[in-house]
């Protein structure tokens, strides 16, 4: 029987851990819309095909997972727990891939984003959590018989776990708490996790705050949230990396700076522009991030496996964003595919997204 390939994700957390400065750079789709968007989760459907509704399938967003794990330009995958057990589980979909398999752990109150319920992304965010470890893991409650060997159940060993701070000590215990629990669970369980930390998404909902008050210097006051609610946590419950926003050059330098062990990486946001997608990533990397996860950046592209391409392209510092942008369109012509916007219009750059989106 063939060995199990390495896993890229592994060996870059080590040479990154070894030798911070070293050219490696992690790349995860984040595929576990489903946890936040409902039916709109697998984005827009492409013309031509009949369909009941506006949006893409369950089944066709699971194929696209399939499609970039085959082409193995990401390092990781997140999905939902339901997803997973399909594609990691049943299918095996990971276990001769470098490509390594994550389940979304919880669902915090603020990425509850159905049609019609906007409220709850403007509320103080709530712990909450749907799946559990073991479920996340096998697909079931309690651990199968010969699960963790080469039996029916290859399991999967990596979650993201979300939390959001609002700069409130009750809702913020309560979101640490429930943070503790899991870390806890965890560490009985051998199971591994990386940490989202969101801004604050309702500042000005805050009980006894004046509306519209927020930290002065909201990227410090993350930042400074990461450090001390880590600075407890014994080697053995730590993420092995970080997904937060991008706090911009300063803050970002001062936190990968601080604890050479804590690996920053940061969230892509709203779809935007490929060269919203493709600077990101640069500018992130440059002043110290070693991850980025994108989720609606890879799912708006007009193909897929092509944007992963060159967003691996830019991450390992072959080409730069502006490059990247210009060689993405010219690969899209080759492929026949019309682009959602005009070359010009594609190499605009945003102001940078802080909300829910992977």
């Amino acid at each position: 029987m063939a060995s199990t390939p390495e896993k890229s994700l592994d060996a870059k957390l080590a040479r990154i851990l070894a030798d911070p400065s070293c050219g490696d750079f992690i790349l995860a789709d984040a595929k576990d819309a489903d946890m936040a968007f409902g039916l709109a989760a697998p984005g827009l459907a492409s013309g031509g095909v009949p369909r009941p509704g506006p949006f893409r399938s369950i089944h066709e967003y699971r194929e696209s997972i399939r499609e970039l794990v085959a082409e193995g330009l990401v390092d990781i995958m997140l999905m939902s727990a339901s997803t997973s057990e399909v594609l990691a589980i049943d299918e095996r979909l990971f276990e001769a891939s470098p490509v390594t398999p994550a389940v979304r752990m919880n669902d915090t109150t603020d990425i509850w984003l159905a049609t019609g319920t906007g409220g709850y992304s403007r509320q103080p965010a709530l712990p909450f959590a749907t799946t559990t470890i073991p479920q996340a893991r096998w697909g079931m409650a309690i651990a199968p018989a010969g699960a963790g060997s080469d039996g029916p159940y290859p399991g999967v060993n990596l979650g993201l776990f979300s939390v959001t701070l609002n700069d409130d000590a009750a809702l913020d215990r309560a979101m640490l708490a429930a943070y503790r629990e899991f870390r806890l669970e965890a560490e009985r369980a051998g199971f591994r996790h990386f940490l989202e930390v969101f801004y604050p998404n309702a500042p000005g909902a805050v009980p006894g705050k004046a509306a519209g008050s927020r930290p002065a210097n909201v990227a410090r006051f993350l930042a400074d949230h990461v450090v001390r609610a880590l600075a407890g946590v014994p080697r053995a419950g730590r993420p092995v990396f970080l997904k937060i926003p991008y706090l911009g050059p300063e803050v970002t330098e001062q936190l990968a700076a601080y604890d050479r062990t804590l690996v920053v990486g940061v969230l892509g946001g709203g779809a935007g522009t490929t060269h919203d997608a493709f600077a990101l990533l640069a500018d992130a990397k440059r002043h110290g991030a070693r991850v980025a996860l994108f989720g609606r950046k890879i799912n708006a592209a007009e193909h897929q496996p092509t944007f992963v391409r060159h967003l691996r392209l830019v991450a390992d510092g072959d080409l730069a964003a502006e490059e990247a942008v210009r060689a993405y369109h010219a690969a899209l012509e080759t492929l026949g595919l019309r682009p959602h916007r005009s070359l010009a219009d594609d190499l605009a750059l945003a102001p940078v997204a802080q909300a829910y989106g992977g």
